[in-house]
């Protein structure tokens, strides 16, 4: 079992510079690694006093279900704390405090996260979220009219429209490929970019775990047929990262972007890129940089002035997350999701969720649809007339409410939430 002292040890390794976790929160995480033995990280998914104590470190509003995790997260209230701190300590003399004193210090972030992910410093930036790390990417790269770019019609919004801008502004052509969900096998997912590649083709860039039913891509799987191709891999790892454990050498990519104040925890506008050492040169910076910088990857945090009280509190929050492990997290994730998802399947034959359950090729995230119920009715209804938060989902191919609970979120939160669509199901929700 977990002692006091190695548990500080292991917080200590995180980050030297790392200001000091509140009191409560220290102990809370203490005594919930008292209780679960690391050699079982499942053993402790439904060990309600230990997350008991987890969820204590959130200032969580619980007149309010939160199953919108997807989106942004909030952060447990030491790490909220240390922002505001350096926020206030910032604002007394700006141009000493934050540029001199707090900026230098997300080479510290950089480090910790870098050692988290399993790359070199020199590797990763810090960015405010996946968007901006994706679209330095998607705008940095080279390409000429009628190159292709490969893509799944589920793959995040925002990113689709950013590569709609360069098929408009370069004339590059961009191909969106569907996929089944849930799909029949992994090597499904693979063969439907293997079978879409052609001679022009030169990026592929993929989710590694979609927003809208939570599927997990093979990313390495599709990055070796790529490089047999010479076609670069852009990997858009907004949910993934600290959602569920692996490093990039489990991935091989070259570049990955994700956001870090979704699973992570760490405040909100914070997120970080990595791109491969020797293909740093080759990607333009989102705003500009001097030539000197053009193999550094600081060249890609060249944003003008910014605080660094978000980004130093990164640190803070990959210390919560690794005293709690990523295996013992992901854990009690797919816990809560089955809690709801098999209970209401197993309840009505209405009930579809198109997220694969009973595997790792999915996490928290799932879809739920309920024949006879409009999504965007189910979610106002919950919402409006019962404080339950979910997203509405509405794909050409498929529709429904995505349910999205964290570490946070409580049984009774989850059996609220399932009581409430059976409730629906029976009596209808006018």
């Amino acid at each position: 079992m977990s002692s006091r002292r190695q548990f500080l040890h292991a917080v200590a390794g995180a980050s030297a510079a790392l200001p000091a976790f509140r009191e409560s929160a220290m102990r809370q995480a203490i005594l919930a690694g008292q209780r679960i033995d690391p050699a079982d990280p499942a053993h402790g998914a439904d060990d309600e006093a230990y997350w008991g104590e987890i969820q204590r470190a959130f200032d969580a509003d619980r007149t309010m279900i939160n199953l919108n995790n997807g989106g942004v997260c909030p952060s447990p209230t030491h790490v909220l704390e240390a922002m505001i701190r350096d926020l206030r300590f910032s604002n007394e003399l700006p141009v000493t405090h934050m540029w001199q004193i707090l900026e230098p210090r997300i080479e510290s972030v950089r480090r910790d996260v870098a050692r988290d992910f399993g790359c070199d410093p020199e590797e990763l930036a810090i960015t405010r979220n996946a968007s901006e790390a994706l679209e330095t990417l998607i705008f940095g790269l080279d390409l000429k009219p009628g190159d292709e770019v490969l893509v799944t019609n589920q793959n995040y919004g925002r990113m689709l429209t950013s590569w709609d801008q360069r098929v408009r502004r370069d004339g590059i052509v961009l191909t969106q490929v569907p996929f089944t969900v849930p799909p029949p096998s992994t090597e499904y997912l693979l063969d439907i970019f293997r079978r879409a590649i052609t001679p022009r083709t030169r990026v592929i860039e993929v989710t590694h775990i979609t927003n809208l039913t939570g599927q997990i891509f093979p990313v390495r799987e599709i990055v070796k047929l790529a490089r047999e191709h010479d076609i670069r891999v852009f990997v858009d790892g907004a949910h993934a990262y600290a959602h569920f454990p692996f490093t990039r050498d489990d991935l091989d990519c070259d570049y990955y972007g994700t956001s870090l104040h979704k699973w992570l925890l760490a405040p909100i506008g914070t997120g970080f890129l990595y791109v491969r050492e020797a293909r740093i040169p080759d990607i333009w910076p989102l705003m500009a940089a001097t030539e000197a910088m053009n193999g550094n990857i600081r060249k890609f945090e060249e944003i003008g002035t910014h605080p660094a009280a978000n980004h130093n509190a990164i640190s803070v929050a990959l210390a919560f997350h690794r005293a709690i492990g990523a295996e013992r997290k992901v854990a009690r994730l797919r816990f809560l999701r089955d809690r709801w998802a098999k209970r209401l399947l197993e309840a009505s034959d209405r009930v579809h969720v198109p997220t694969p359950l009973d595997s790792r090729q999915s996490g928290a995230i799932a879809l739920l649809s309920v024949d006879g119920i409009e999504p965007g009715a189910l979610h106002a209804w919950l919402l409006n007339k019962h404080h339950v938060v979910t997203t509405p989902i509405k794909h050409p191919e498929f529709s429904g409410i995505r349910v999205t609970p964290n570490v946070y979120t409580t049984i009774d939160e989850i059996d609220t939430f399932a009581d409430l669509i059976l409730t629906a199901i029976r009596n209808g929700i006018a």
